[in-house]
Protein backbone atom coordinates (compact mmCIF):
# COMPACT_ATOMS: atom_id res chain seq x y z
CA UNK A 1 0.00 0.00 0.00
CA UNK A 2 1.20 3.64 -0.05
CA UNK A 3 -0.42 6.33 1.24
CA UNK A 4 0.12 10.43 0.12
CA UNK A 5 -1.18 13.05 2.22
CA UNK A 6 -1.18 16.83 1.50
CA UNK A 7 -1.33 19.46 3.97
CA UNK A 8 -0.68 23.31 3.29
CA UNK A 9 -3.29 24.25 1.52
CA UNK A 10 -5.77 27.80 2.07
CA UNK A 11 -6.88 31.14 1.48
CA UNK A 12 -4.62 33.91 0.35
CA UNK A 13 -5.24 37.15 -1.53
CA UNK A 14 -3.70 37.63 -4.77
CA UNK A 15 0.12 38.17 -5.16
CA UNK A 16 0.17 35.95 -1.69
CA UNK A 17 2.35 32.59 -1.31
CA UNK A 18 1.24 29.01 0.12
CA UNK A 19 3.83 26.36 0.23
CA UNK A 20 2.41 22.53 -0.15
CA UNK A 21 3.66 19.37 1.21
CA UNK A 22 2.47 15.57 0.55
CA UNK A 23 4.03 13.54 3.19
CA UNK A 24 4.18 9.81 0.95
CA UNK A 25 4.62 6.21 2.88
CA UNK A 26 4.71 2.79 2.05
CA UNK A 27 5.32 1.47 -1.53
CA UNK A 28 6.32 5.43 -2.35
CA UNK A 29 9.74 5.90 -1.78
CA UNK A 30 12.62 8.00 -3.32
CA UNK A 31 12.77 6.51 -6.66
CA UNK A 32 9.34 7.14 -7.38
CA UNK A 33 8.59 10.28 -9.79
CA UNK A 34 6.59 12.77 -7.97
CA UNK A 35 3.95 15.22 -9.55
CA UNK A 36 1.42 17.84 -8.28
CA UNK A 37 -1.85 17.90 -10.28
CA UNK A 38 -4.96 20.25 -9.72
CA UNK A 39 -8.67 20.55 -10.02
CA UNK A 40 -10.74 23.60 -10.11
CA UNK A 41 -14.58 23.40 -9.93
CA UNK A 42 -15.69 21.56 -13.67
CA UNK A 43 -12.40 21.39 -14.81
CA UNK A 44 -10.54 18.38 -16.10
CA UNK A 45 -7.46 17.59 -13.69
CA UNK A 46 -4.01 19.42 -15.12
CA UNK A 47 -0.68 18.82 -14.01
CA UNK A 48 1.18 21.55 -12.50
CA UNK A 49 4.60 20.19 -11.73
CA UNK A 50 6.95 16.87 -11.77
CA UNK A 51 10.13 15.96 -10.23
CA UNK A 52 12.12 12.33 -10.84
CA UNK A 53 14.52 10.84 -8.50
CA UNK A 54 17.11 12.61 -9.80
CA UNK A 55 15.33 16.32 -9.34
CA UNK A 56 14.87 16.88 -13.18
CA UNK A 57 11.56 19.09 -13.52
CA UNK A 58 8.49 20.33 -15.47
CA UNK A 59 6.18 22.38 -14.63
CA UNK A 60 3.00 23.86 -16.58
CA UNK A 61 3.53 26.97 -18.36
CA UNK A 62 1.02 28.60 -16.23
CA UNK A 63 2.97 28.30 -13.43
CA UNK A 64 6.96 28.73 -14.77
CA UNK A 65 8.54 31.07 -13.03
CA UNK A 66 6.37 31.45 -9.76
CA UNK A 67 6.01 27.29 -8.47
CA UNK A 68 9.01 25.60 -7.29
CA UNK A 69 8.92 21.81 -6.80
CA UNK A 70 11.17 20.10 -4.65
CA UNK A 71 11.30 16.61 -3.12
CA UNK A 72 13.42 15.83 0.58
CA UNK A 73 13.89 12.26 -0.15
CA UNK A 74 15.48 11.67 3.13
CA UNK A 75 11.75 12.66 4.63
CA UNK A 76 9.64 11.08 1.99
CA UNK A 77 8.03 14.09 1.44
CA UNK A 78 7.41 16.65 -1.85
CA UNK A 79 7.18 20.37 -1.49
CA UNK A 80 5.06 22.86 -3.97
CA UNK A 81 6.33 26.48 -3.35
CA UNK A 82 3.74 28.92 -4.92
CA UNK A 83 4.49 32.44 -5.24
CA UNK A 84 2.59 35.54 -7.21
CA UNK A 85 -0.62 33.13 -6.76
CA UNK A 86 -3.48 34.02 -9.05
CA UNK A 87 -7.22 33.67 -8.75
CA UNK A 88 -7.05 31.12 -11.97
CA UNK A 89 -4.47 29.24 -9.45
CA UNK A 90 -8.03 28.50 -7.25
CA UNK A 91 -8.20 24.41 -7.06
CA UNK A 92 -7.72 21.51 -5.28
CA UNK A 93 -4.18 20.29 -5.35
CA UNK A 94 -2.92 16.74 -5.18
CA UNK A 95 -0.13 14.81 -4.77
CA UNK A 96 0.76 11.84 -6.87
CA UNK A 97 3.57 9.47 -7.58
CA UNK A 98 4.23 7.44 -10.73
CA UNK A 99 5.46 3.73 -9.99
CA UNK A 100 7.12 3.18 -13.13
CA UNK A 101 10.79 4.07 -14.16
CA UNK A 102 11.52 7.36 -15.37
CA UNK A 103 10.18 11.23 -15.39
CA UNK A 104 6.38 11.68 -16.12
CA UNK A 105 4.17 14.55 -16.21
CA UNK A 106 1.36 12.25 -17.73
CA UNK A 107 -1.63 12.24 -15.62
CA UNK A 108 -2.39 8.39 -16.58
CA UNK A 109 1.29 7.29 -15.48
CA UNK A 110 0.53 8.08 -11.62
CA UNK A 111 -0.19 5.08 -9.66
CA UNK A 112 -1.07 7.05 -6.17
CA UNK A 113 -3.15 9.96 -4.87
CA UNK A 114 -3.48 12.05 -2.40
CA UNK A 115 -6.97 13.49 -1.16
CA UNK A 116 -6.19 16.73 -2.14
CA UNK A 117 -5.85 20.43 -0.19
CA UNK A 118 -7.56 22.88 -1.27
CA UNK A 119 -6.36 26.65 -2.64
CA UNK A 120 -8.09 29.37 -2.88
CA UNK A 121 -6.98 32.94 -4.18
CA UNK A 122 -9.11 36.16 -3.78
CA UNK A 123 -8.85 38.76 -6.09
Amino acid sequence: QAQLEESGGGSVPAGGSLRLSCAASGYVNSRYCMGWFRQAPGAKREGVASIDSTGSTSYADSVKGRFTISRDNAKNTLYLQMNNLKPLDTAMYFCAAAGGTGFTSTLEDYDYWGQGTQVTVSN
